[in-house]
């Protein structure tokens, strides 16, 4: 006789714990002991103390046999099995004398109410369900509680695959009978979250019944349910996820596959390992979750003799790791594998009716020109809208990498800036000549020296230069070290006066005075490498006197070097073969800062008028100023964040690499005047479009092929089989055969009508 079965949720162990003897210990060790009246304390020799062990445990094996409680109505008559929060007894109805199964939670320290009361609430919903297991009554009053279930003699499905695989019918069958409970508990509202084939009992008949929905959720419910190792979606070994009906489909086809091949997915003496190596729960579901990822979908079930392709389809979809691609619920599995039946059983009306798709054929071709361009250009539309959504992530992605990575080299100028020594030496060796200034250029050196090596280690790029300026603008301090800027005065750099403008040298205005806080500048030519490049500076402060300002010290950086770093980063983001460039523009002057097309090379080759007019087109230029006055990712943002006809500024230049039509997104970078922008040729992101159109096209045009082939060959056989009988015909008249008595020509045209009678559902 089989148990009934428990149902416990992994990641646990299904075996059962052993029943306490401390009650046992207590008593025995509760009786009155009087040493005086003794005389003196007794010792047990060994064959008094082996006797102790052996009446100790007769006791409490006879404990074990004994029901916890009496149940009005019942006779209790055997115990089934024992889980973790108490016993399963076999009961006979006195009234009726029908057999039962009665369920009683013992052990209190460890019950978790919530969870019991769920199990005998979701049973009491399903009674109605011949695929579940039926509640017939609750003690939940009594001490200790329990409930009345049905009786399923032939144990659980687990037992039954203890024995080997199902045939592909018996699997194909079970699975059906699972997936109809599943359909009728999910149309009530609740998702079972553990199943297992421990969980699915056997009546009577072998038909499955589902059992054990202590870890069960309603749809709504948003707490997290646990299922077991080998059985559980991905997704649902993770304590933070929300209950979903596609974990119930992923552990209906772990089941199914379990059935087929002799054990569940992804088992293996590998993850065995895995798994021991872990101590903790989360670490366990972790290690399960990377498993389950990582390694190659299993198979093992397409290699079973009687499993078709579209069976062996059925359970790879409902084994998808995403998702978004396994079967949204039972009943959608249950309708893929009635469609197959469905399918299977009509085969030979299939060859019966092969003229009949030929003419729907001819009278659909019309339609299915139409289908298709309706098909390629919803794809289309569908892909490109899909695209501009992985745009616009990867604009934000970079344009919160360009903001963190400007804010922290701001911050390090300022701590620089800020640093006590530097203020007093600054204040005290600003205005000194060059060869007074070693003290200063030691301290400067070594600091930025200090950030570099630091920018090494983490990978980041490094600056083009640091240099320092005092209050009329000449440069005191550079590094690397150059004879050009050095001593050279500056003070019509935005940079140092951050009035967003560069001044003519010998126009400066008579009030300039260095900036007063942190500034990005604009962009402008290096004067000793003659490229394009941005600076970041702050102000430096005297010691002794807080407000004012005795310096500037700044950092050039190369924008388009900068970038480098972060394209690496969106094509590791987006390994799929997208090709993406990214930019920046100022939206001051709505100029490119950086591109990928503007190298040294190309730069070099570029006079000052033809830089200047690598900015936006007026189009846009409308969308982003638009854009700058929403909040990012608010609703209204969407309609100007994105475009599908950009023109980059660099086809002007390149337009075999640059020109036609891009899609783009565009995110501005805070803290700066800058939008980052990432954009991907349309032509690319529609290529798989117009693979498909012409596939379909193709496969239309050689299915037509086809069917005309088949329509064709069907009618030769026909015509041929037609052609037999007159040709039979011929040959006996050829030799005479026509003069024959009236007997014997009775006999002729007796077997002719046997042979008309033969040919008759051919020809027909």
């Amino acid at each position: 006789m089989s148990n009934q079965s428990e149902g416990t949720s992994a990641p646990r162990s299904d075996s059962t714990t052993a029943p306490s003897d401390e009650n046992h210990l207590s008593k025995t060790s509760a009786l009155p002991v009087n040493e005086e009246e003794l005389g003196e304390t007794l010792v047990q020799n060994s064959e008094l103390l082996q006797k102790s062990c052996w009446l100790s445990e007769q006791l409490i094996d006879a404990q074990a046999l004994i029901a916890p409680a009496a149940v009005p109505g019942f006779r209790i008559l055997e115990k089934l099995g024992e889980g973790k929060f108490g016993s399963v007894w076999l009961a006979r109805e006195t009234n009726t004398g029908k057999q039962v199964a009665i369920k009683f939670y013992t052990n209190r320290r460890n019950i978790d109410w919530a969870l019991l009361s769920r199990e005998v609430e979701k049973l009491a919903v399903l009674y109605t369900s011949r695929q579940i297991v039926g509640l017939l009554e609750v003690g939940w009053d009594y001490d200790p509680p329990y409930y009345v279930m049905e009786y399923l003699p032939n144990g659980s499905l687990a037992m039954l695959l203890e024995e080997g695989p199902l045939r592909p019918a018996e699997a194909v069958h079970m699975a059906k009978q699972i997936a109809r409970g599943l359909v009728h508990a999910h149309g009530s509202g609740i998702l079972h979250c553990d199943l297992k084939p421990a969980n699915i009992l056997l009546d009577q008949d072998l038909e499955p019944r589902l059992c054990d929905f202590g870890q069960s959720r309603l749809v709504e419910e948003q707490s997290h349910a646990l299922g077991t190792l080998f059985y559980m979606a991905p997704e649902q070994a993770d304590l933070k996820a929300i209950p979903d009906a596609r974990w119930d489909v992923y552990a209906l086809g772990a089941m199914f596959y379990h059935m087929l091949v002799g054990e569940p997915p992804y088992r293996s003496d590998e993850f065995e390992s895995l798994l021991k190596q872990q101590t903790s729960l989360e670490g366990r579901l972790a290690a399960y979750r990377q498993f389950v990822r990582e390694h190659p979908a299993p198979n093992r079930h397409r290699t079973v003799p009687g499993v078709d392709r579209q069976l062996a389809d059925i359970i790879d979809r409902s084994l998808a790791i995403d998702p978004a691609r396994r079967f949204p619920n039972a009943q959608a599995f249950l309708d893929q594998l009635q469609i197959r039946e469905t399918q299977r059983s009509r085969r030979p009306l299939f060859l019966l009716g092969i003229l009949l798709p030929v003419i729907l054929l001819l009278c659909m071709a019309p339609l299915a020109v139409e289908a298709i361009r309706v098909s390629v250009t919803t794809a289309r539309v569908r892909l490109t809208d899909r695209a501009l959504e992985s745009d616009v992530v990867s604009a934000n992605l970079l344009s919160r990498s360009i903001e963190r990575e400007i804010l922290d080299r701001f911050d390090e100028l300022l701590r620089i800036a800020q640093y006590p020594r530097v203020q007093r030496t600054v204040a005290m060796l600003a205005d000194m000549p060059p060869a007074e200034r070693g003290e200063l250029n030691e301290l400067m050196t070594s600091l930025k020296m200090e950030v570099d090596d630091r920018h090494r280690a983490e990978g980041r790029q490094l600056d083009d230069s640091w240099f320092l300026q005092n209050t009329t603008g000449v440069q005191i301090w550079r590094e690397p070290a150059s004879d050009v800027s050095l001593d050279e005065n500056f003070a019509h750099r935005d940079y140092f006066h951050g009035l967003g403008e560069e001044f003519s040298p010998g126009q400066l205005p008579d009030d300039l005075q260095p900036i007063s806080k942190p500034h990005l500048s604009m962009v402008y030519t290096s004067a000793t490498t003659g490229r394009y490049k941005v600076a970041l500076s702050v102000p430096i402060f005297d010691y002794d006197k807080p407000d004012q300002v005795i310096g500037v010290l700044a950092r050039s950086i190369y924008l388009g070097e900068l970038l480098v770093e972060y394209d690496d980063l969106l094509r590791d983001q987006y390994a799929n073969g997208v090709s993406r460039v990214i930019a920046l523009v100022d939206h001051r002057e709505w100029k490119l800062l950086a591109h990928p097309w503007m190298d040294d090379e190309h730069l070099s080759k570029l006079t000052l008028q033809q830089f200047l007019s690598l900015s936006l087109d007026p189009d846009a230029r409308n969308r982003l100023q638009s854009l700058l006055k929403l909040n990012p990712g608010s609703i209204e943002a969407a309609q100007f964040d994105r475009t599908q006809d950009y023109v980059d500024p660099v086809s002007q230049f390149d337009p075999e690499q640059y020109g036609g039509d891009w899609l783009a997104a565009f995110s501005p970078v805070a803290s700066t005047n800058w939008i980052a922008v990432v954009q991907e040729r349309k032509t690319d992101v529609n290529a798989p479009v117009e693979e498909m159109r012409t596939r379909l096209f193709q496969l239309a045009y050689w299915g037509v092929v086809l069917v005309f082939g088949i329509v064709v060959t069907t009618w030769l056989t026909l015509i041929m089989a037609l052609s037999e009988r007159p040709a039979k015909r011929r040959r006996l008249s050829k030799f005479g055969l026509s003069g024959l008595s009236f007997h014997s020509s009775n006999s002729l045209t007796s077997e002719s009508s046997k042979d008309a009678k033969s040919s008759g559902p051919v020809s027909g």
